[in-house]
């Protein structure tokens, strides 16, 4: 059997975007084989398709990193679903398709209050969220957190987390349009890092700094975000937008008893992945039923558009998550 999917086909510069036939992903005990509705763009495949951040071994070298759809066979192990089920799921590859076939613990069942589209543009973002401010920085109520790229799907998603756990939150970005956004969604201090120095008017507020940074940026922001934490601060590292390499004073990781932390998803082993879900499942997912959170969506794109859809992201145009449906009959 063949089913539909984004191909990337090797070019000079980039991989071209080609929708074609391919073959059905096998099911095995403890998978799911979803009928794909909707997916969303993130930028690893826009790294992936210039072959800078291949798939883990063993996953698919179709793109997408998440999805949302309903199960249409489970294998004679699984427990968790059944055939019919909306769910929404974390991908290490394989969402630009018809159909994926994904082990059931990495899959969520879709709210009632959510559409498949807007489904799809909740795992990457919000289950990264979760792990960097809630696992692995312990946020806390009453604490403050900087939030790098505010309008990026992840960006929107921790804005979120941040506020309904009680944090006072700053996040960038810059044009008014994403600024406006921001305001929207609940952040405190929105800063115009085009115009402004989002460590001076952090240390302006009168505080030692901030509690938490959520980085997606990297090196070029190092030496501001070290001279903006707090003592005893926790600074989450999730993405290299402006480099991967930096200077820091350790002396001042000693003094303030600072702490440097990295998270990353996709190569994460399947108890480690199984673990961010099920936590999110008992502690975020009711609120994402109630509207307590709720996907930031740029833009809806037919799959086979997926090549325009990258563009847009490239070019830093897009507010929220960019989603990409895959069968009209989604919703």
């Amino acid at each position: 059997m063949v089913m539909k999917a984004i191909v990337a086909r090797p070019a000079q510069a980039k991989a071209v975007l080609a929708l074609e036939e391919v073959a059905d992903p096998t099911l095995s005990a403890h998978q799911l084989l979803i009928e794909v509705h909707a997916s969303a763009v993130n930028r690893a495949d826009l790294l992936q398709r210039r072959g800078l951040y291949p798939p883990p071994k063993g996953e698919s070298e179709i793109l997408g990193l998440e999805c949302a759809g309903v199960v249409q066979k489970i294998g004679r192990e699984v427990t968790r679903f059944r055939p019919g089920d909306r769910v929404m799921a974390l991908l290490g590859s394989g969402g630009y398709a018809e159909s994926v076939a994904i082990h059931e613990n990495l899959a969520l069942p879709v709210p009632a209050s959510l559409s498949l589209i807007e489904a799809a543009a909740v795992p990457e973002a919000f289950l990264t969220a979760y792990e960097a401010l809630l696992r692995t920085a312990e946020l806390a109520p009453g604490e403050r957190v900087l939030i790098q790229a505010g309008a990026s799907g992840v960006g929107s998603a921790a804005i979120q987390v941040a506020r309904e756990v009680g944090a006072y939150v700053f996040a960038t970005t810059k044009g008014q349009p994403k600024l406006s956004k921001l305001r929207e969604l609940g952040v405190h201090r929105v800063i115009d890092y085009e115009h402004e120095d989002f460590a001076e008017i952090i240390r302006s507020e009168g505080r030692e700094g901030a509690d938490v940074i959520l980085d997606l940026i990297g090196g070029s922001y190092a030496e501001r975000h070290q001279a903006v934490l707090a003592a005893g601060g926790r600074w989450v590292v999730i993405g290299l937008l402006g480099g991967a390499k930096a200077t820091l004073d350790l002396t001042r990781v000693i003094q303030q008893r600072q702490r440097l932390l990295g998270v990353v998803m996709r190569s994460r082993s399947l108890p480690d992945k199984s673990a961010i879900v099920s936590g999110f499942l008992r502690e975020l997912w009711p609120w994402l039923a109630d509207g307590r959170l709720a996907p930031l969506i740029d833009s809806v794109v037919p799959l086979a558009e997926a090549e325009q859809a990258h563009e847009r992201m490239a070019q830093n145009q897009n507010i929220g998550k960019i989603v990409l449906q895959v069968r009209a009959s989604a919703e």
